[in-house]
Order: C-alpha cells, then sequence, then structure tokens
C-alpha cells in the first residue's frame, strides 16, 4: 500500500487527520476523497472487526489503489452524493467523516489531464471523466461575463476583467485548446516575478468551475449535520482559501452565509463545535511532501 500510495499521492496530515476523527473500533466512518488510499488506510487499521469504512473517489484511476478489506467499501461517485449512497448501503448514521479536498499529486503528475502548469495538454481538468464539461467548454464557450467571474470569484485574480476580455477576443480567430495557448493567450498578465502564482490562480478558476468544487462541498457539508451521530467527528484538510473560509464559517455559523441561527433565549444554535485549534503541516512534513505546504486541518464535532 505505501509504495501505491506514493505513486499516486503522499496522505497530508494523515496522523493529524485520523487523530482528529477519535476513531471507536466499532464505529463506521467515511473518507469522501479516496483517492491514493493513504487516509483510508490509517483509517481500517484503528477499527477492529466490527468496524466499518466507506470511502468515495470520483475518479476511475483511483480505484487501482483499492484495499482488499472486508470492512471497507470503495464507492465511484462524487462526495455530493454521501448520504444517497450511504443509504443505499444502509447507512444512516456515521461515527466520523474524513475530507481531503485536495487534488491528487496524481492527477496533477498525469500531464494529459490538464491539470498542471507544468506540462502542455489539451484543456481537461475533469476529476470525473464522465462528466461533459471540460476546461476546454470554460475557455472557449462560456460567454464573457461567466468567464470573468470564474476568474474573479475562484481565482481571485485582479485582472480578470481583462483576462476574460482577453481570451474571448483570441478564442475568436482559433480556439484555445492547449494549456500552453492557454498561458500564450494570457502572457501579457504574467510578469516573471509573479507568473507561476498568477497561472496557477487560472488553472485553480477553471478546475473549480469544471468540478464544481465550492457547490460539492457545500453540500457535502450540509449532509453531514443528519449523518453524523452526536459526538461524531468532521476531519476537513483544506488548500486554498475559498475551500477553507467555507469548511471554518460552517463549522462557526451552521451555513455559508449569514449569522448563525440563534434559539428562543439568544443563544447561538449550531449542529458543530470546534475541536482544537487549526492545524498545519511540520515543517518536516513540508520537506518531504511541498504539496503539504498549504495545508489546513479543522476539525468539529456534532453536538
Amino acid at each position: 500500500m505505501t509504495e501505491t500510495m506514493s505513486k499516486y499521492h503522499n496522505p497530508v496530515l494523515l496522523k493529524e487527520s485520523v487523530d482528529g476523527l477519535n476513531i471507536r473500533e466499532n464505529g463506521v466512518y467515511v473518507d469522501v476523497t479516496f483517492g491514493g488510499g493513504g487516509h483510508s488506510d490509517e483509517i481500517l487499521k484503528r477499527l477492529g472487526a466490527d468496524g466499518k469504512l466507506l470511502a468515495f473517489d470520483q475518479d476511475d484511476e483511483a480505484f487501482e489503489n483499492t484495499i482488499d478489506d472486508s470492512r471497507f467499501t470503495l464507492i465511484n461517485e462524487n462526495f455530493r452524493y454521501l448520504k444517497q449512497f450511504l443509504k443505499f448501503y444502509g447507512i444512516q448514521k456515521v461515527g466520523g467523516i474524513l475530507a481531503d479536498f485536495g487534488v491528487s499529486s496524481h492527477q496533477f503528475d498525469k500531464a494529459e489531464r490538464g491539470f498542471s502548469t507544468r506540462f502542455d495538454a489539451d484543456l481537461d481538468m475533469r476529476m470525473n471523466m464522465q462528466n461533459e464539461l471540460s476546461a476546454f467548454d470554460v475557455v472557449n464557450s462560456y460567454e464573457y461575463e461567466d468567464l470573468r467571474r470564474v476568474l474573479f470569484q475562484y481565482g481571485e485574480l485582479r485582472n480578470a476583467d481583462a483576462m476574460a476580455r482577453t481570451i474571448v477576443d483570441e478564442r475568436e480567430n482559433d480556439p484555445i485548446k492547449t494549456t500552453l495557448r492557454l498561458k500564450e493567450v494570457l502572457k501579457r498578465f504574467l510578469p516573471q516575478s509573479k507568473e507561476h502564482k498568477i497561472i496557477a490562480q487560472v488553472y485553480q478558476a477553471i478546475r473549480i468551475e469544471v468540478n464544481q468544487e465550492l457547490v460539492a462541498i457545500e453540500e457535502f457539508l450540509q449532509q453531514s449535520v443528519d449523518l453524523l451521530d452526536p459526538g461524531g467527528r468532521l476531519s476537513l484538510i483544506s488548500y486554498h482559501s475559498l475551500e477553507d473560509r467555507l469548511a471554518k464559517r460552517f463549522i462557526r455559523e451552521g451555513k455559508f452565509e449569514g449569522e448563525a441561527e440563534k434559539d428562543f433565549y439568544g443563544n447561538v444554535d449550531v449542529p458543530f463545535k470546534k475541536v482544537g485549534k487549526l492545524v498545519v503541516p511540520s515543517k518536516e512534513e513540508v520537506a518531504k511532501n511541498n504539496r503539504a505546504r498549504s495545508a489546513k486541518l479543522r476539525i468539529a464535532e456534532r453536538r
């Protein structure tokens, strides 16, 4: 398992995130982002014979890492359908849910998937290869206003307006088919000192739109309220401010906009309470796995 993990994805904050679940040996747990199976493998080590783990992954290639264990079930779906599929497997309540919202190392390293700024590839960026919408569609068919919204909202790019206008103008002459061509089109917005950072923000914006990542996280978090037993834990690993903001706000307010609900007496009435402080990787972990550098772990307990 260890060799497969290193090829596919090194699990980030492994001990800390699984510790955060406060696992009971005979409990039922869910890893909603299976990937290379590192977090799932660690959860199974802590479960007894009667424990159960279900995992989700929408990427078919993650199934190459499946774990041969009678206590384990891997479901080929997006975690936004968590409640529906747990119900299908006869599960109403669980003791803990772990989510690692990052793109796996495997997806970044496989050039033809189009996730990485390091390779020239077709504009794709689909985590689920069965999805119709790809990065090519976003770049070449979105109206100017929608493209501007994606770049500004999901990439937090100051030049979103001018970037969107440039893309729309350029694609009229010839469709923008590859990651390298997109980079060429946006060249004037990429000063050498910030080129990598800005193009990474552009890719992030398009990838989030293609995979509806933030919508999926919101739907998943809302479902977790009904699924977790009292005392059950959420262990959430984020990699950029948009994901982390959703996790932090939901734990604190029980919603994504507006203030927390209050009971008759004016007391804040939210489904979760924060457990411990924000956890970030150690210097040693970042030295071994550079992709861990921006990770943040938040743990919450169902009231």
